[in-house]
């Protein structure tokens, strides 16, 4: 007989078995979230790790700069797509290309210690800049490398026919005056690569390299102008001079540059500071130059020589006694800066003034201490009012400008006479004026079309030379052969010393140097896969028509003519009458 259930019985089952249902759910689910935050870990792991050889040791604007220009040398960076006049004091980026004309001449330093000089007629693109290894190619002309960093940084120096790297202090020069490169080493050794293989360059010696031709080592010739002039500036640059002592250890690569313009005075409240030597009378700091737009900020470029470092490091105050001084940051607070100033801006104006020490600065970046990074605060909620800027009190210290001038460089009259930092509200970061194209060129300056580069530099792609020339630090590892080991280059010993104008004006006697106008430019794999050019017969010797086919009458014209050719030679006793010959002979 069935027992009848008791109805509040079966109801507990069913919520145990329903709560037993709902923890497995729960169970589930908490699994099914943890699967998906863990396969979001994996996939930030792998972007990271992906993403770490691009921005892991990339260096930060101000790196590399502009130390001297002579000429109308010109650069195109990505951000201006154009190529536009160049400036003394212009910091330069990976991307960027460089032209110098007929009667130029430039350098640019890097804070690691080392110099790149060209001469004119020279094109180089900007490819890697790390903190510990740098990547540059020169498509044409004549380069000149001081390799003066630590051991451990290295320098990878790519020409359309070979790789040079040099791991170690070294001097050396490039030349790439037509389709050879010619490496000359001054100082330590470098080594060289070409498709043929590797082999090392010490000092003294000079390395030939051409596409399918034997490399040839010689010693170095007389010195030319150009490694005379090179020599000079090495010179300055070793100079030990009074800021090599009072500069804190990363600023000492700059050294010269000031002691060429100014003295070290001692000030009770900062201790050692820098002056001008000579200065003018309404003169003030951030007043001679302009702003460009650069690496997505307004970045001062000033137009006198020495204004690197006095204008991107430390900060300026005024004593009656000197007048303007420069006080230098201290021994692990250096952080370079667009330009410490702080800002106004109304309807129709700008202004800025030099920020005295331990004054903040607002920027878009990490500028150290002292300094607010407005990307990762809100402007808005700073209290302007509490902002006071001691050298606004100077006379004549605050420079005002319109927009326009702002925007295009070009100076305007500006008739304002009361001091707007003591009338107007601070602006927080730098002014909210969108950038023009002038506003991308360090300097206003008209190039003339002669000047222009040429062509084939025109049509040079970084992207497409980061693709094919890779930075490969690894010694054995080949740069021209990817993936490959390096192997020993075959090089043929000369006796004769030989300076790089000697080789170029030799390989034109022998004709094998470029002809006027042809571009060094061109991928090797072309050259050589391009057939060897014989004397050019015309299409009817060839048996050809303009429709690439012989006619019924030209091919039996053509069969007379080998037959008559096969006789005469029989009659000689010889025969070159071919197989195919004969059957259609038969």
């Amino acid at each position: 007989m069935k027992q009848n259930r008791d109805p509040g019985t079966a109801s507990s089952g069913f919520q145990r078995k329903e709560g037993k249902l709902d923890q497995v759910v729960g169970e589930v689910r908490h699994f099914k979230k943890e699967s998906q935050m863990k396969t979001v870990k994996v996939i930030l792991l792998v972007m990271a790790v992906l993403l770490l050889p691009v921005y892991a040791h990339s260096v930060p604007l101000g790196s590399v700069r502009i130390s001297f220009l002579e000429g109308d040398v010109q650069m195109r960076t990505a951000e201006a797509g154009d190529w536009l006049p160049a400036a003394v004091n212009t910091p330069l980026d990976e991307g960027d290309e460089l032209w110098v004309p007929e009667g130029g001449r430039m350098e640019f330093q890097l804070n690691t210690g080392n110099a790149v000089r060209l001469n004119q007629n020279s094109a180089l693109q900007i490819l890697i800049l790390e903190r510990t290894s740098s990547q540059f190619y020169l498509s044409e002309g004549h380069a000149y490398v001081n390799h003066n960093s630590p051991r451990g940084n290295v320098i990878q120096f790519d020409t359309p026919v070979s790789s040079l790297r040099s791991y170690d202090r070294a001097v050396f020069r490039v030349d790439v005056p037509d389709q050879f490169t010619d490496v000359s080493v001054f100082r330590g050794w470098v080594d060289v690569e070409g498709r043929d293989g590797n082999t090392r360059v010490n000092a003294g010696r000079t390395l030939t390299l051409g596409e399918g031709r034997e490399a040839e080592l010689a010693l170095i010739g007389r010195p030319d102008d150009w490694q005379n002039w090179n020599t000079e500036r090495d010179r300055r640059f070793a100079s030990r001079g009074d800021s090599y002592s009072y500069l804190p250890e990363e600023l000492r690569i700059y050294s010269s540059d000031l002691d060429d313009n100014g003295r070290w005075v001692q000030v009770a409240e900062y201790g050692y500071v820098w002056i001008l030597r000579t200065v003018a009378a309404d003169w003030a700091p951030y007043r001679t130059g302009r702003w460009m737009w650069r690496g997505g900020d307004y970045v001062w470029i000033s137009s006198e020589p020495w204004g690197w470092t006095p204008y991107h490091y430390g900060r300026w105050a005024f004593a009656p006694r000197i007048g303007w001084f420069w006080v230098p940051p201290r021994r692990g607070q250096v952080y370079w800066g667009p330009g410490y100033v702080g800002w106004v801006r109304t309807r129709d104006h700008v202004a800025w003034v030099p920020l005295a020490p331990r004054e903040v600065y607002y920027g878009y970046g990490n500028y150290g201490p002292n300094s607010v990074d407005l990307r990762k605060r809100d402007n808005r909620r700073i209290n302007v009012t509490n902002i006071t800027y001691r050298n606004v009190k100077v006379t004549n210290s605050v420079t005002v400008i319109n927009h326009n001038t702002f925007v295009t460089g070009r100076r305007e009259a500006v008739n304002i006479k009361e001091n707007p930092f003591l009338t107007e509200k601070i602006n927080i970061g730098r002014p909210d004026i969108k950038p023009e194209r002038a506003s991308f060129a360090p300097v206003v300056k008209t190039i003339q079309p002669a000047k222009l580069p040429p062509q084939q530099v025109n049509r040079i792609a970084v992207k497409e030379l980061k693709q094919e020339r890779r930075l490969v630090k690894e010694q054995n590892q080949s740069v021209i052969n990817k993936g490959e080991r390096v192997k020993k280059l075959a090089v043929k010993t000369m006796e004769q010393p030989k300076t790089p104008t000697e080789k170029v004006q030799e390989r034109k006697q022998r004709g094998t140097s470029a002809a006027p106008g042809e571009s060094p430019r061109v991928k090797a794999k072309e050259r050589v896969e391009k057939p060897v050019a014989g004397p050019a017969k015309a299409p009817e010797a060839r048996g050809e028509t303009k429709g690439g086919k012989q006619t019924l009458a030209e091919k039996k014209e053509s069969r007379e003519e080998k037959k008559a050719t096969k006789d005469g030679l029989e009659g000689k006793g010889k025969s070159t009458e071919t197989k195919e010959e004969k059957i259609e002979r038969r």
